[in-house]
């Protein structure tokens, strides 16, 4: 294969990408000088060594944030409600309550959502580290929000949740809620609205 069809299939494998955009995105990259792609490049080799998982909720950060214990400064942050703990299922989702500044609790992020069929959740999400979490913070969580989008697929994977955590969170007294309906049928939370998100929590149930 040529390089112009290697770099459209390796683009066309991007979250949401099919291969019209793929090779959109080589062919705006041959108009691009020298100087821009030797950035870009240096930007990817960077990104493995800059950027870490956090060892609580396991979003990524850049490590210059980087707390003791591997912490992000979210998780190691004081000040956050540790009563609380919203469970969504990407970063961007975090970083969408984050911007609309109606949360202040802490979180965990499950690393996708689970396909209607699948056979094996434990390889789609992190399942296990929550429920390790949860056993581990349970003296002070009094709450988890299940926090995934309006759609089949993340309503199964919330519902999958909830039964997998019920047990842990009865034997200590949690509350498991879900966000209330601020977001219309088939919304992902990141591209949600500050208003829209702040409904959606005051609303849970």
């Amino acid at each position: 294969m040529d390089p112009l069809n290697k770099l459209a299939s390796l683009f066309a494998e991007f979250p949401g990408i099919g291969s019209r955009q793929s090779r959109r995105f080589v062919h705006y990259l041959l108009k691009r000088d020298k100087a821009y792609i030797t950035e870009l490049l240096r930007l990817i080799e960077e990104l493995k060594e800059s950027v870490s998982e956090c060892s609580r909720c396991h979003r990524y950060f850049t490590k210059k944030h980087r707390e003791a214990g591997g912490e992000c400064a979210i998780c190691s942050d004081k000040g956050r409600d540790r009563t609380m703990l919203m469970v969504v299922e990407k970063d961007s989702d975090l970083d969408a309550i984050e911007r609309s500044g109606t949360y202040h609790g802490l979180y965990f992020v499950l690393g996708g959502i689970l396909p209607i069929l699948e056979k094996h959740p434990e390889s789609k999400i992190r399942i296990g580290a929550l429920l390790t979490l949860l056993e581990k913070e349970s003296i002070n969580i009094q709450e988890v929000i299940l926090a995934c989008a309006v759609t089949p697929e993340s309503e199964h994977t919330a519902e999958y949740v909830r039964n997998e955590i019920v047990p842990i969170a009865e034997a200590h007294l949690m509350t498991v809620t879900t966000l209330g309906r601020g977001l219309s049928t088939g919304t992902e939370l990141e591209y949600s609205d500050a208003d829209t998100l702040r409904y959606a929590l005051e609303g849970r149930k």
